[in-house]
């Protein structure tokens, strides 16, 4: 069993890292969020890693934190959802924002994801609900004040008024402040605006 992997990145590319550890090139599939935390080729890099072993194949998965790779688990452990899918749905935001999106129902962030339909995303919420609320109550306290934190919260609020992840962003870009509520008012008011010039 390989639980982690450290050694000099050989390859980065935006789905797959090499590493190379002790003289052996390790592949590991990656999601978006680990890629960000991967140092340049040459670089020491750090990853918790995943062995899945298939009947015609063993693949390796990295993950920046062990957070992450436990929602992996949980996350293929839903009928429908292979590998591949839950490092897609990882590439979606920090594991954190992830599991706050399930305890709160959101099914909508998850159907945004290429693989996953209203089914799917519905199950990943009914099966993994009450097992992630657990980890979420041992969450430390954190300041909302902070302009990252109410970035994130005012995207999940777009999500929930029925904005696809990459569509909230693009309202919240420019838009400056570090109050969830006022950024969630900005970004409606330039969709508005958006519409009004459309039509």
């Amino acid at each position: 069993m390989i639980a982690a992997v450290r050694g000099e990145v050989m390859v980065r590319r935006p789905d797959h890292v090499v590493i190379d550890a002790g003289g052996v090139g390790y592949r590991l599939a990656v999601s978006a969020e680990t890629l960000k935390a991967v140092p340049a080729i040459g670089k020491e890099a750090f990853l918790h890693a995943e062995l899945i072993s298939r009947d015609d194949s063993l693949a390796l998965y990295g993950f920046a934190s062990e957070e992450e790779r436990d929602l992996f688990g949980e996350l293929i452990s839903v009928s429908g959802v292979g590998p591949k899918v839950a490092l897609a749905a990882l590439s979606g935001g920090p594991a954190r924002e992830l599991l706050r999106a399930i305890a709160a129902g959101d099914a909508k962030r998850f159907q945004a994801v290429p693989g996953i339909g209203k089914r799917t995303s519905e199950r990943i919420i009914v099966e993994l609900r009450e097992k992630v609320a657990g980890e979420l109550e041992e969450e430390p306290a954190i300041a909302v004040s902070e302009g990252a934190d109410a970035r994130g919260l005012a995207r999940d609020g777009l999500v929930n008024l029925g904005y696809a992840p990459l569509e909230a962003e693009q309202l919240l870009d420019g838009i400056e402040s570090d109050d969830a509520e006022q950024l969630i008012a900005a970004a409606l008011r330039k969709a508005g605006a958006s519409r009004s010039r459309a039509a």
